[in-house]
């Protein structure tokens, strides 16, 4: 059921002294895009007339085919509650359409329904996601540019004085819950400078709308407080890298589907089966749910994130995590996401992968409850546990052999993904780095 009706759009806007309207969407990226229009054109969004040039925006289309249309999507339409001195601002989520009135192959969200239509062919209703975002927050000098100095010296859960970004997190929960947010916790992470604030599950599309807005909201209100918030999966060497474990359940009829009580751990069988498939194609997924360059560095040993392919209801060095909570919130904790991904791309591929060892009646290996981190790559291998791919270029090269993954990116999204990531791979590659000098300046 819709939240918002036109009118209803139109008196918020009056009420609120709406002077402008962000119409949002994501590219293949990851990153946000908007168009501004003055609240005068609301009526011609409204009736998806506004037009913007896609050659324009990475992995779209070419300059020979560069109109493309934007679709507001009623529902995601939020006032911006910092924005209030000369009028306040507000946006609209929209999804991208091509001039023939036919969705835009290339636009992420739209890709993602994709996907949930599979699933719904499938016999199921729902799929919800519950995000955790980590986030670094790092002093800005004086000329507004980031560096690299932290706010704090904190650990996992610890207080002021010693956490001072306390006082910038409560007040990005504070404008989470002005715009319709439900927090759950909000606290410090493990390494110093290092924050988490998680929110109530919601519908796929719902959770990645809010991914994005999420971020949108920390970066603002970090620079209200000198600070500059940053997704980067590891921007500092020698602690934690920030992550985005995924939660995900499976609903049909109102009712869990990977919830068993007479299962084994009481879980069913489509969740030992979704558990098979994430398990199935975790390398070839990857490339999207780790999508940088910096993701990489995230996924070694040492650090809490997964570098390892299994599962577990026990410990949380595996891929999957089976948290406790059972009933209604049964659900597979995907823990190798980090934050850099493409909320709605990293959710096709995983519902794909899941849905996939559901068609096909997979069955996981057995769980691994011993510390992963300790055993040897022989104790690895005889357990059947393989390793996640170790660089981008490795995980795209898997990606391209892996038929299911691909399927679930579609043709359009496929090409010109792989196309950004090998430019950003090979001018990696070919980049001399400081740490190449200060390791063979000398010696050499």
């Amino acid at each position: 059921m819709a939240r918002f009706t036109r009118d209803d759009v139109r008196q918020m806007c009056k009420e609120q002294n709406v002077k402008y309207i962000r119409l949002q969407f994501t590219d293949i990226l990851g990153v946000i895009k908007n168009v501004e229009i003055p609240v005068s054109q609301l009526e011609k969004a409204l009736d998806n007339k506004m037009m913007f040039d896609g050659s324009s925006i990475e992995g779209f289309v070419r300059i020979e085919e560069s109109d493309m249309y934007l679709y507001p999507d009623l529902d995601t339409f939020v006032v911006f509650p910092w924005t209030a001195e000369k009028g306040k601002v507000a946006r609209f989520i929209c999804d991208i359409y091509n001039p023939d009135g036919t969705p835009f192959e290339g636009d992420p969200r739209n890709n993602l329904r994709k996907i949930l239509k599979e699933m719904e062919d499938l016999g199921f209703s729902n799929f919800n996601l519950g995000p955790e975002p980590e986030f670094f927050l790092f002093k800005l000098d004086e000329k507004g540019q980031p560096t690299l100095e932290l706010n704090d010296s904190g650990g996992y859960f610890d207080l002021a004085p010693t956490d001072l970004g306390e006082n910038c997190r409560r007040d990005i929960v504070l404008e989470l819950e002005e715009m319709g947010f439900d927090i759950e916790a909000s606290h410090h992470e493990v390494a110093p400078g290092q924050h988490e604030i998680d929110f109530k599950y919601a519908d796929a599309i719902t959770a990645c709308d809010q991914i994005q807005t999420f971020k949108l909201v920390v970066k603002t209100i970090a620079r209200k407080h000198g600070l500059h918030a940053t997704f980067m999966p590891k921007p500092l060497f020698g602690v934690n890298g920030s992550g985005m474990h995924c939660n995900l359940s499976l609903f049909k009829d109102g009712d869990n589907a990977f919830y068993d009580q007479n299962g084994d751990l009481e879980l069913s069988e489509t969740a030992r089966y979704f558990i098979a498939g994430i398990i199935a194609h975790a390398e070839a997924f990857t490339a999207i749910t780790n999508p940088t360059v910096n993701s990489y560095k995230r996924l070694v040993p040492g650090y809490e994130a997964p570098c390892y392919i299994a599962w577990s209801a026990r410990n949380r060095s595996p891929l999957i995590r089976i948290p406790a909570s059972r009933g209604l919130s049964t659900r597979i904790e995907v823990r190798s996401v980090d934050p850099s991904a493409n909320p709605y791309l990293a959710m096709a591929v995983l519902l794909k992968a899941g849905l996939d060892g559901i068609k096909n009646k997979l069955t996981p290996p057995a769980p691994v409850d011993r510390n992963i981190y300790a055993m040897d790559k022989e104790e690895r291998l005889a357990e059947g546990i393989s390793d996640l791919p170790a660089t981008l270029a490795q995980a795209l090269t898997v990606l391209s052999k892996n038929e299911t993954i691909v399927s679930a990116l579609g043709k359009h999204i496929y090409e010109h993904f792989i196309e950004a990531k090998e430019i950003e791979w090979d001018i990696f590659r070919t980049q001399v780095h400081p740490w190449e000098r200060e390791r063979y300046m000398n010696v050499y």
